[in-house]
């Protein structure tokens, strides 16, 4: 037998699942111009070095944009060899890196950008003797997003 107290924690429980979807289903706020100061990105520790999220939204002509800032220590690799729909760019703040760039790993230092086309297989070791940091921006083109790794 369904005793009052059930009734009302299962009504509490669809409630608050109701709630959640609600906000699942919300589309994030569209970003416009704005200034990400270094001081004010919190800074999350990793195994391999440390990551600033800087932001992850929708623009005006952007389905999403995503930008974070990684540190690498010596010797250390951001991730095993990968490839994704979204195209990326990736400027190197301080250090030397090495990444696999259309099938070949080359090398590129402080001020160096690199892109990373749609789909291409790609990854960045640090080979310097001490950390690197390097800014990550990626962008989603409209009817791009959620669509799998070809």
């Amino acid at each position: 037998m369904i005793t009052r107290r059930d009734a009302v924690i299962a009504l509490l429980a669809v409630a608050a699942t109701s709630v959640v979807l609600k906000a699942a289903d919300k589309p994030a706020e569209i970003l416009h111009s704005t200034v990400f100061n270094w001081d004010a990105m919190k800074v999350e520790e990793t195994k391999v070095g440390a990551r600033r999220s800087v932001v992850r939204r929708p623009t005006p002509t952007l389905d999403e944009l995503e930008m974070h800032v990684t540190t690498l220590k010596a010797g250390e690799t951001s991730h095993a060899p990968h490839k994704h729909p979204n195209e990326e760019l990736i400027i190197i703040k301080e250090g030397t890196v090495e990444v696999l760039n259309a099938g070949e790993w080359k090398r590129a230092e402080v001020g160096s950008i690199v892109f990373n086309a749609s789909n291409e297989l790609h990854a960045l070791r640090n080979v310097g003797s001490g950390p690197t940091t390097y800014h990550v921006v990626n962008w989603t083109s409209p009817g791009m997003k959620g669509q799998p790794a070809q």
